[in-house]
């Protein structure tokens, strides 16, 4: 038999394999009728964790797939969700984002990635590439969004859930902390503990509504004590250790230096932190180091880092519920503000007397 031949002759057995193994055979092998099947493949959380659990077995052991496409066809939906993040070179993000996928695919969805490296230009294309893919619903970051977006998703009618902020006055959905509130917790920690000289290397604010509300709520606090954030203690970083490490390079230098530096997210923190230690200085006897997010390490480092903890895993599946209730005509609460608390550990002290 020639090699073209016997491809077309593989090809041809295995559609017929898959075109034979329909929904009434997976029902006739769980044992459940064809609506149940229905249901538990376009609805699972109405159906009970037993019959989902039997009508996966039966799935797997004979190897069904389901039809997107005809189901689509049937219901105007994809089940498929987008999401578009700055990037995933950001362990909140990540974490995130395996929230959410975990959560719909519980939920019989499917996550569509997509990154913008915050730029909204880039944010509206690939926005744009989603919907024309036929994507149910879209998650986005922030509500830094171009008017060719917002125009896209009204047209659309699309459903979408801003993540990472709290904006109840806006008229669509939003899900995360009041990040202002929490940066101006974390200034006033530093505060009461007799902090005047503070300091912030903060994450790029352009196109990041989240880094600047975090910038406004430390000078916010600082000013409600007569202080203010001098312009040569105060830095913008891109997301990296090198990057925070020169910040905190340069603050070192300087002829009077800060006794506490309050950072945009743990990573600038830790670069912080590596280069205090290169100074041949100490944390927190010389200076205090203020994270934010509360990353995985960052209980673990020596000395573990106080920040503030932000409930990610929350945030992100609760966007994830509230797009897949509005989809399913489910009531769904338009905002929710998740609690930023502080997690006091061991880089933050009061500063040493006329240090």
């Amino acid at each position: 038999m020639r090699l073209s031949a016997m491809y077309q002759f593989h090809v041809s057995c295995f559609t017929m394999k898959s075109k034979s193994i329909g929904i009434r055979d997976v029902a006739l092998h769980a044992g459940v009728s064809t609506a149940s099947i229905s249901r538990a493949l376009n609805s699972p959380s109405a159906v009970s964790p037993a019959l989902r659990m039997k009508v996966d077995a039966a799935i797997a052991a004979l190897g069904y797939i389901p039809d997107a496409a005809a189901r689509a066809l049937s219901s105007r939906r994809t089940r498929t969700i987008g999401a578009i993040v700055p990037t995933v070179d950001n362990a909140m993000f990540a974490r995130g984002i395996e929230a959410l996928q975990q959560y719909l695919s519980l939920q019989g969805y499917l996550l569509l990635l997509s990154t913008s490296g915050y730029d909204p230009e880039t944010e509206f294309r690939q926005a744009q590439n989603m919907v024309s893919r036929g994507i149910d619903g879209l998650i986005l970051r922030g509500d830094v969004h171009t008017d060719g977006l917002r125009r896209l998703l009204e047209s659309q009618r699309m459903p979408f859930v801003n993540v990472g902020v709290y904006q109840p006055e806006k008229p669509y959905a939003s899900i995360g902390a009041n990040n202002e509130d929490a940066a101006w917790r974390a200034t006033g920690h530093l505060l009461d503990l007799g902090h005047t000289r503070i300091a912030m290397v903060a994450a790029m604010s352009a196109h990041n509504d989240r880094a600047s509300a975090r910038v406004a709520g430390v000078r916010r606090a600082l000013s409600e004590r007569g202080l203010a954030l001098p312009d040569n203690w105060y830095y913008e970083v891109h997301y990296r250790l090198d990057d925070a490490r020169q910040a905190a390079r340069a603050l070192l230098a300087q002829p009077e230096r800060p006794t506490a530096v309050i950072c945009g997210n743990d990573v600038l923190a830790y670069g912080v932190l590596l280069e205090v230690e290169r100074h041949a200085l100490h944390v927190p006897q010389d200076i205090s180091v203020m994270g934010f997010d509360d990353l995985e390490w960052s209980r673990h480092l020596r000395p573990s880092l106080t920040t503030m903890h932000l409930p990610t895993d929350e945030v992100w599946s609760r966007a994830g519920e509230y797009l897949v209730n509005v989809l399913a005509g489910r009531p769904a609460l338009l905002h929710h503000e998740v609690d930023a608390s502080l997690v006091v550990r061991e880089s933050t002290a009061a500063p040493r007397p006329n240090p």
